[in-house]
């Protein structure tokens, strides 16, 4: 009798591994690694070119920006010489590659093909994330202990700037409206920002769940997305009202956050080793699908949805290179 318990619990357990390998297999598959020889400390925020088919990528800790050919799956040039690049942002129509730089908060404006320096903007310090809005042409930028600069793409002037109560991380910009809404983890709460106002109209808190740090949006059904790491949690806001809809547990140090609107999926990449896949059921219903290994560190990465890929960022650790992943979405 024992052993009969004993063989069906072992089947069991069989299966369940077998649905959940079957599971990641499905929603994600890996189907291209490029390596960073060479790329030590922690890699930062990435940014594609998709008619070149370049991936830009901010290696944060090796003071660089490493530019991969897709195409080749290898890497074509270095920009060196940066100060902890962190932010990033390829604008095709102007042939142009904005960086922005922990060090100094040092904006620097780059030909995208040549890779000469053709402007600087300097924000004091922790110049960090970076939005562009291509409708009215103008760049967002984070920095400092609480301002979001804006600037004018196609000149790469400073045209304005906004106060916060402490320094922004991850931000979302309305296409619908004319809202900001911006992660300001030190404040522990997210500010909303009115652009045309270019001032903070409300702060919402996020229930008890601090280390707001990546962050996505649905504008189609009202929903931000926060990924806390104190716990670590991934809290659901409501924008009409600012109101938690819901939390859910996900893995350990996630960095990126992003919205699947064809597959109505999250996918939060997490230092911990892991791509947490959360399935949107409705509005105010969620659930976890799966968690993908990954690497140790590998926290960051770019969600690409007109190529249903995500790209990971893996830093150098121990035997495991420094490397960026491809991953296809099933």
């Amino acid at each position: 009798m024992n052993s009969f318990f004993i063989r069906s619990a072992i089947l069991v357990a069989c299966c369940c591994c077998m649905t959940g390998a079957n599971a990641e297999e499905k929603v994600f598959k890996l189907k291209q690694t490029i390596p960073l020889p060479g790329v030590e400390g922690r890699i930062d925020h990435l940014a594609l070119d998709a008619s070149g088919e370049r991936l830009f990528v901010c290696a944060l800790g090796n003071n660089s920006v490493e530019v991969l050919d897709l195409r080749r799956g290898e890497r074509i040039h270095s920009i060196t010489g940066l100060g902890a690049p962190q932010g990033i942002v390829y604008i095709p129509d102007l042939g142009r590659l904005f960086v922005a730089n922990d060090k100094g908060g040092i904006f620097k404006i780059y030909d995208a093909k040549s890779f000469q320096t053709v402007g600087e903007l300097n924000f004091k310090d922790d110049a960090d994330n970076v939005r562009y809005d291509d409708a009215t042409k103008k760049i967002y930028v984070g920095f400092g202990s609480g301002g979001i600069a804006v600037v004018n793409a196609p000149d790469g002037k400073q045209i304005g700037s906004i106060k916060l109560s402490a320094h922004p991380e991850a931000f979302e910009l309305e296409k619908q409206g004319k809202r900001i809404f911006i992660n300001v983890p030190n404040s522990r709460d997210v500010a909303v920002i009115d652009r045309d106002k270019g001032e903070v109209i409300a702060t919402w808190k996020t229930d008890l769940a601090f280390g707001n740090f990546p962050m996505a949006l649905d504008e189609t059904n009202h929903r931000l997305f926060l990924g806390c790491r104190m716990p670590s949690k991934l809290i659901v806001l409501n924008t009409d009202s600012g109101d938690v809809v819901t939390k859910i547990d996900i893995s350990g140090d996630p960095d990126d956050v992003f919205y699947d609107s064809k597959r109505h999926r999250i996918y939060a990449t997490c230092g911990a080793g892991k791509i947490d896949i959360i399935e949107q059921t409705g509005a105010d219903a969620y659930r976890a699908l799966a968690k993908i290994d990954t690497a140790d560190g590998a926290r960051t990465g770019l969600f690409v949805p007109e190529r249903d890929t995500v790209f990971v960022a893996v830093p150098h650790r121990g035997s495991q290179q420094a490397e960026i992943r491809a991953y296809r979405v099933e």
